[in-house]
């Protein structure tokens, strides 16, 4: 069902949706969706080493279902990529993270970002997350793209109140 070896730069997103909307099908758990959403990512985009959530608790974000090294746990509003993108409400994504001004190294393995908020019944429920080794990792077309795989999660989801 999944394209994992045959991973490129430039996916077909369409394709990804179609896949996504049947892996969600019947299924609104959270805690569910978002394991299966972060696995998804990280085995079908190329070149990614961290693909998941950070929460929103207290003005801070918490790690939340991932795939990928251990990560780091807690990251307040504002700092570093993820908190950036929660304290802003927008996708934020960086060519060298090693150029980004309080950027969180979690694995140093890590060269590029790219943070979406997610935002789910009108409030900010955490961030989406998605690390690579490569500098420049990410395009304009991979941001419209997973922009659009995350709204079809957000719709497919229950989320805690």
């Amino acid at each position: 069902m999944f394209h994992t070896a045959e991973q490129t730069h430039n996916p077909d997103y369409n394709e990804l949706d179609k896949q996504l909307a049947s892996l969600f099908e019947g299924e609104r758990d959270f805690i569910a969706n978002a394991a299966q959403f972060s696995a998804f990512i990280y085995q079908t985009l190329a070149s990614v080493n961290w693909a998941g959530f950070y929460l929103v608790r207290n003005e801070e974000l918490v790690l939340g279902p991932f795939q990928g090294k251990v990560a780091c746990v807690r990251i307040p509003f504002g700092r570093g990529v993820c908190g950036k993108a929660a304290s802003t409400q927008e996708t934020v994504r960086v060519e060298d993270v090693h150029q980004f001004a309080g950027h969180i190294a979690c694995d140093a393995a890590s060269n590029s970002e790219i943070v979406f908020p997610v935002i789910a019944d009108g409030r900010l429920v955490g961030v989406f997350d998605i690390d690579s080794p490569e500098k420049h990792r990410f395009s304009d077309i991979d941001q419209t793209g997973l922009q659009r795989l995350i709204a079809r999660f957000v719709a497919a989801t229950d989320f805690p109140v």
